[in-house]
């Protein structure tokens, strides 16, 4: 349904006298290569239409049919062999002015735009195909000299030929992000109702701080505050969308300093006492960052010790605070995290809240991972306690699949971003405007100007609710047991603990070798190799890392909605693949 929408979005940009058919080598594009089959020569599981009985509803069963027969469409048309130069003679000597005109040529427009829109459309279906790379990987240097001829600035401008070929050659060398072996990161996957939001918001171009030129878009932000708000328990809170969660991070170590000492704003740190930040040992390093930026400094954040799943130990919060406390030190902020980056572990927070209110200390929830399982009824008790917390980060870009960025501060009390920010610029926020300024709400913001990333999302939630949603949160978590199962029966893996999947590969040169001394040493060599290995073959991306005193290991976060258990199977008998030719 999205790619038959987007196509019909095309074809009303032509006109008759425009319409022309692209020179296609469909069998290159649609030939599975022979580096890309794994552990096994068959057509992958993931196109076989029984195996969508996994999707328990029927609005999940249509959207994965619909992207199927998309699919079809588009390899048949509108994926070309990237080698092959389109013809685009009608745009030589046209340039990006010819479009800026009075009459403004619509003409020309719609015909580039129609053109544009093909690259977008073959960039789309290449990305989501199993038949296709996740990536052509080239060293730095040879990249560069691959696209020197159209990657360096000129004096003069080129003509539209030369920008839609600029295009088409940019996301030839783009990691396939959407593809569904790309597991590298925690955003994965392309959400076509969130791509179609983020273009529509690059056509509006507006900014975000004001309501008089962003009417719409500041109610929009207020009814997803409203909604994603409801589900931390906070009826009367405030919020704001954010470049990012370090950034919500930020705001919210900003709150509780500015709570805790208001001052500041207008005095700066003068003659106050030190002041202490505590996260666990597994936290996101944007707690140092943020305290390094309000001037705490870095040895302010104290880390506080984890079990063997990753979650804070509140008796070690407990030690930690006496111990500051009795240095005179001021515990300022407590940071929970629920969905730590690595093993994807949530703190107790109940525990967490009672010692933050015993010593009256802020406690921030960093959710930009684990926030989204507010929306799972089945899940959500893995953030047990969220109301009582004074802040908290949520990066619907991760777990929800909305196109990057997407990030939200919440805050239980209203009022407090637009105390430590508000400014008054009285060339923006006047206060005798003939509309309610309430709504400019820009002020709250650690920035002026201030991207929309507010539509994408409310056009998805638009599009899914809540329902839908929690649906592909669900789903999330069932891939993931799938994974760990399917893990736990292969010799040569190792689980690690944690909600998501931490595995050591073990190749059987070194599993003779577990009570030597250099096997941590060893064993820290196989991820980085087996990474290069996927990488040069652009079969996958996972991604790797070390753990305090653990040797590296692979972390699989699942969150692309297209993903499915031949993907993660496919996953498995790869890396067995590798590590023969390693």
């Amino acid at each position: 349904m999205a790619f038959e929408l987007f196509q019909k979005i095309r074809e009303r940009c032509r006109s008759d006298s425009l319409e022309r058919i692209l020179t296609l080598d469909h069998q290159r594009s649609s030939t599975v290569p022979q580096n890309l089959k794994g552990g096994s020569s068959q057509h992958p599981k993931g196109d076989d239409p029984q195996q969508h009985k996994e999707d328990h509803s029927h609005h999940q069963k249509r959207n994965n049919a619909a992207g199927e027969e998309g699919g079809k469409l588009l390899s048949s048309k509108y994926c070309p062999n990237t080698d092959v130069t389109p013809d685009w003679a009608e745009f030589e000597g046209c340039f990006a002015l010819d479009m800026m005109t009075v009459d403004g040529k619509t003409k020309l427009k719609r015909s580039f735009f129609a053109e544009l829109l093909d690259i977008l459309l073959q960039h789309v279906s290449v990305s989501e195909s199993r038949t296709h790379k996740v990536l052509d990987f080239h060293h730095p240097h040879q990249l560069q000299e691959m696209m020197g001829h159209c990657i360096e600035l000129d004096e003069n401008g080129r003509d539209l030929e030369q920008i839609l070929s600029d295009c088409k050659e940019t996301l030839k060398y783009c990691i396939r992000t959407g593809h569904p072996r790309f597991l590298n990161q925690l955003s994965t996957g392309m959400d076509m109702i969130g791509i179609a939001g983020e273009w529509l918001t690059a056509v509006a171009n507006t900014n975000m701080f004001t309501y008089e030129v962003a009417p719409v878009f500041t109610l929009m932000e207020e009814v997803l505050l409203r909604k994603m708000l409801s589900f931390v328990g906070w009826k009367d809170g405030d919020g704001i969308f954010a470049p990012g969660g370090a950034i919500s991070n930020l705001y919210g170590m900003l709150a509780a300093r500015h709570t805790r000492f208001p001052d500041i704003k207008t005095k700066g740190l003068v003659g106050l006492p030190h002041m202490v930040v505590f996260t666990s040992s597994h936290s996101h390093f944007s707690m140092k960052k943020s305290a390094s930026l309000l001037g705490l400094g870095t040895e302010a954040v104290v880390y506080v010790d984890c079990d063997c799943n990753g979650r804070m130990l509140p008796e070690d919060l407990m030690r930690r605070i006496d111990l500051a406390l009795a240095k005179g030190e001021v515990p300022l902020m407590v940071n929970a995290t629920c969905g730590t980056t690595v093993f994807g572990a949530f703190d107790p927070i109940i525990d967490i809240a009672t010692i933050c209110k015993t010593h009256n200390i802020w406690l921030h929830v960093d959710g930009a991972w684990g926030g989204s399982v507010l929306l799972s009824e089945r899940h959500r008790h893995l953030l047990a306690g969220i109301s009582s917390a004074n802040s908290m980060t949520w990066n619907p870009h991760k777990m929800m699949g909305a196109p990057l960025q997407c990030s939200a501060i919440l805050l239980r009390q209203k009022g407090i971003l637009h105390d430590v920010n508000a400014l008054g610029a009285s060339y923006l926020y006047q206060n005798d405007k003939h509309y309610d300024v309430t709504y400019d709400t820009g002020d709250k913001a650690i920035q002026c100007g201030r991207h929309n990333d507010v539509f994408k999302l409310w056009l998805m939630w638009r599009a899914k609710g809540d329902m839908g949603f929690e649906s592909q949160i669900d789903k999330n978590f069932r891939l993931a047991r799938y994974l760990l199962n399917r893990i736990r029966e292969r010799p040569n893996f190792k689980l690690m603990q944690g909600p998501n999947v931490c595995f050591w590969y073990i190749p059987e040169s070194l599993a003779c070798e577990e009570d030597t001394d250099r096997y941590q040493v060893e064993l820290g060599k196989v991820a980085p190799k087996l990474k290069a290995a996927m990488m040069e073959k652009g079969s996958m991306m996972l991604a790797y890392q070390p753990l305090l005193d653990l040797p590296n290991f692979f972390r699989v976060a699942i969150s692309n909605p297209v993903l499915q258990e031949s993907d993660l199977d496919f996953v498995i008998n790869e890396l067995e693949l590798l590590a023969k030719i390693i």
